[in-house]
């Protein structure tokens, strides 16, 4: 039996697989699964309040979860698809409650990751998964950060050797009148505009990975140069690379590595403001969450 068959199993024996993605790795379970789901929930402390998104194999099946399937939905999924970006639509009664927090909408993905595709189309199921770690913490882009992270509370890990991405995807939510820009990603706004037009931005309770504090490691951190007391180090861009997609591919990588250092703190230069660097000031500025109200 491969591992890809051994996964197929478990999920569909409504167990926990590991799976790697471009962005990072993923916790997945059965989305079509209640109970199945429920444990992503249990394993990583996650408040029920937190939906999920849900990766799916093609636009095919995603229009499968979905009650309305836009046609900005179909001209994202045809220009984005497989890729970082997650789109909210109206859900179908056949995807449970808790996969979307009893929200109306349900965020459908097709990750472009060799693996996570052959996954997919081998179980032939939707598969809800959120970042492969404990709520609000690093998340994870090789397997080890998994391993470390979540230990036995995942019944399988495929590696798929480090994520190309590396953060989390884009979120739009195509619910209202006007399609709305919840989380950034490095798919950027303005790409998304160029294909749909213009877009609102604001984040809600409809999107994943919104709690003020949200990917970060236990050492904690702080954007700029206000350093706590102690023993920290500096992140800038002499050890960095000075291109958002550059950046964002090793960024989780050296915060992991930087978190077993045992440091107090960790100052991080802040990036541009700047469209493409949008998704990871996002995620450093909740990452300094606690630092920076303690400064």
């Amino acid at each position: 039996m491969t591992t890809i068959e051994k996964a197929v199993d478990l999920l569909r024996a409504g167990r926990l697989v590991a799976f790697p993605t471009e962005t990072v790795y993923g916790l997945g379970a059965n989305a079509l699964d209640e109970d199945a789901v429920r444990r992503i929930f249990a394993a990583k402390g996650r408040p029920l309040s937190s939906p999920l998104i849900v990766h799916v194999d093609s636009i095919d099946m995603a229009r499968e979860l979905a009650l309305k399937w836009p046609e900005a939905a179909d001209a994202l999924a045809r220009q984005f698809w497989p890729g970082p970006l997650t789109i909210i639509v109206p859900k179908r009664p056949s995807v449970p409650n808790v996969v979307s927090a009893g929200l109306p909408g349900v965020g459908l993905r097709m990750p472009a990751h060799a693996m996570a595709l052959a996954l997919l189309k081998a179980v032939g199921l939707p598969l809800a998964a959120p970042s492969a770690n404990r709520f609000t913490q690093l998340s994870p882009t090789t397997a080890q950060h998994v391993r470390e992270g979540l230990g036995n509370a995942v019944d399988l890990i495929l590696d798929g050797g480090p994520c190309a991405v590396g953060i989390e995807s884009t979120v739009i939510s195509l619910l209202g009148p006007t399609p709305r820009l919840l989380r950034a990603g490095m798919i950027t706004q303005p790409a998304i505009e160029a294909v749909i037009g213009p877009v609102e931005t604001g984040a809600g309770a409809d999107s994943p990975g919104q709690h003020p504090k949200h990917y970060s490691p236990r050492t904690p951190v702080v954007l700029g140069d206000s350093p706590l007391s102690g023993r920290g180090i500096r992140l800038d861009f002499s050890n960095m690379p000075p291109d958002a997609a550059g950046y964002a591919e090793k960024l989780y990588r050296v915060l992991h590595q930087l978190d077993s250092e045992n440091y107090d703190w960790i100052a991080i230069e802040p990036p541009p403001d700047t469209p493409e660097w949008a998704g990871i000031r996002d995620r450093l500025q909740r990452a300094a969450y606690r630092s920076s109200c303690a400064t």
